[in-house]
């Protein structure tokens, strides 16, 4: 089979801003599609979708300004001829309480398959999990030292894919997302 050609990158002049925005997460088993195009979800199908109207699946989990990052990692190994991308998503959750870890017991609980949309500090939006989902691996939980250092959920959510992460349509995000209270 041969190779897709290379292509250029060309220099950018736009701000490049680190850390997350947003965290949307969803159950895997809600989504029916997902639809890429050249690198970009245009659709997500979710259960019990209609024409023209999409039945809300992901949840939002709010955040501290500066406490949450993804790390998309490149696996290559040219003896075995393999290649997939592990991404590593960070959350801290300032101010522990019973809402809160109910929420993230149920997210591990099963070690249940997500669907997460990230949006990054430069106003775009990433999915994690297209093909083989994510998944919670790690929560620390605790008190800082000192009343300055606060309290916190600290979770990860691993992916290991095929591809990159995809850019999503932020024209999709708003009908995807569940009102929380």
């Amino acid at each position: 089979m041969a190779c897709n050609i290379l292509s250029c990158i060309p220099k950018g002049c736009d701000n490049n801003a680190g850390g997350l925005l947003k965290f949307y997460v969803a159950e895997a088993e809600t989504i029916t599609g997902i639809t890429v195009t050249n690198g970009t979800v245009t659709a997500i199908e979710t259960s019990g979708t209609t024409t023209g109207s999409t039945i809300p699946v992901f949840y939002e989990f709010n955040f501290n300004k500066n406490s949450a990052q993804y790390v998309e990692t490149g696996n290559i190994d040219l003896t075995n001829g393999s290649t997939f991308y592990t991404v590593e998503t960070t959350l801290n959750i300032a101010r522990r309480d019973v809402q809160k870890r109910n929420a993230i017991q149920l997210l591990g609980a099963g070690q249940r398959n997500l669907v997460v949309i990230l949006k990054d500090a430069n106003g775009l939006y990433w999915l994690q999990g297209l093909t083989n989902f994510a998944n919670l691996t790690a929560v620390g939980e605790g008190s800082g030292l000192a009343k300055a250092d606060g309290s916190k959920y600290s979770l990860t959510l691993t992916s290991e894919e095929p591809d990159m992460m995809p850019e999503v349509d932020p024209s999709i995000i708003a009908d995807l997302l569940v009102a929380c209270i």
